[in-house]
């Protein structure tokens, strides 16, 4: 028998014990405090296309698989982009919005998003997705940046309209230590002579700038630290034009529940910080996420974001390194192009045939795309 379906305006209605039992702890983003603390600190809005609607099965009262979600009004702050999508259901007098998204909101990380313990429990949530859509009257049920386990559920539902899941696939740039580098001249001697030398110029003319590096954890980073990380990160976001999410409030709200998940890098000439990258800390991996400066130098983008995240995990032993979406310029810096994917399930059987088969085209000229960044490499013989 299916355990019961219910959705959760609040993530606060489920207790957080129950929801991480769910998950083993590695990847940060799923964390309750993660996506707990977005809705209590302000950082998702109604007026901003965030609705929290989370999914949860449970067996009485027992929590056995759960999937974080909201309601979408838009397709801001997704990564994964689906504008014709809407644009062609308008054209067809359908209503594309408000869509069921599962992701993690603002943050292209692959990892979790069925969250259960069992194969079978993830197989069903996949199920009440759809039928959650279908009952709502609701365009499509997405779920961005799954992870391997969660692949499994999406492909061997218990039903074909289960399995009518359309995959789509993406690059991103990827640091591994599959050779297991134990420092970073290591990792620059496996570099072919130009890439090396490339890094290592950029480097030496920061440090003939006056500028130095400190990381700190959550319960290393001071108020004023916090403050400066934040004040970064909004200068970025107005360079740009775009809105700001992340509040400061949710910064400190970090730093008090996931001390040692929160990995900021700040960058400072004459003690005084001019740059910073927020990061989080996973069980092998690292994730950047933002970045900002309050003066321009030569390099200064690229040894905040990826040689000083590049070091902290050589240094802490980390296997990876995931800086954040887009960026081919990455490749020259030792981030190789690594798949990432997502699944979509489109209520209106006309579209849901259409976007089938324009996925299948994608995937295969990603998959293309991937083969011809691979063949610009920096790394001798490959990173490993």
């Amino acid at each position: 028998m299916m355990a019961a379906a219910r959705l959760h305006r609040a993530l606060s209605e489920i207790p957080a014990d129950a929801w991480d039992a769910l998950h083993d702890g590695r990847n940060p983003f799923v964390a309750h405090a993660f996506l707990a603390g977005l809705e209590a600190h302000g950082c998702l809005r109604e007026a901003w296309g965030w609705t929290p609607c989370h999914l949860g099965l449970w067996d009485g009262d027992v929590l056995v698989a759960a999937a974080p979600g909201y309601l979408k009004s838009n397709s801001h702050g997704e990564f994964v982009f689906d504008h014709a999508w809407a644009q062609a259901h308008a054209q067809h007098g359908l209503e594309y919005f408000p869509k069921w998204l599962g992701a993690v909101p603002y943050s292209p990380v692959t990892g979790p998003r069925l969250l259960a313990l069992e194969d079978g429990a993830r197989r069903d949530l996949v199920a009440a997705i759809a039928g959650m859509v279908r009952a709502s009257g609701l365009s499509s049920a997405h779920v961005n940046f799954h992870d391997g386990p969660d692949e499994a559920a999406f492909a061997h539902g218990q039903s074909p309209d289960d399995r009518n899941w359309s995959l789509r696939e993406d690059i991103q740039y990827h640091w591994h230590n599959e050779a297991g580098w134990t420092g970073f001249d290591a990792f620059l001697a496996a570099m072919d002579h130009k890439h090396r030398k490339n890094i290592r110029q950029e480097r030496r003319k920061l440090r003939e700038a006056g500028i130095d590096f400190r990381i700190v954890h959550g319960d290393e980073a001071s108020d004023a630290d916090l403050a400066a990380m934040h004040g970064f990160y909004l200068a970025t976001f107005a360079d740009y034009g775009n809105s700001p999410a992340l509040t400061l409030d949710f910064l400190r709200h970090l730093a008090r529940e996931m001390p040692r998940s929160l990995v900021i890098v700040l960058g400072q000439r004459d003690g005084a910080p001019v740059a910073g990258a927020l990061c989080l800390r996973g069980g092998d991996t690292l994730y950047g996420r933002y970045w900002g400066a309050s003066e321009l130098h030569p390099g200064l983008h690229f040894e905040t974001c990826y040689y000083q995240g590049i070091e902290y995990c050589l240094r802490e032993g980390l296997a990876r390194f995931e800086p954040g979406a887009q960026g081919h310029h990455k490749i020259a810096r030792g981030f190789l192009p690594t798949l990432v994917r997502s699944r979509h399930w489109i209520a209106d059987p006309r579209f849901a045939r259409a976007i089938g088969a324009w996925c299948m085209e994608e995937r295969e000229a990603v998959r293309a795309h991937l083969q011809q960044s691979l063949a610009h490499s920096p790394f001798r013989a490959g990173p490993a």
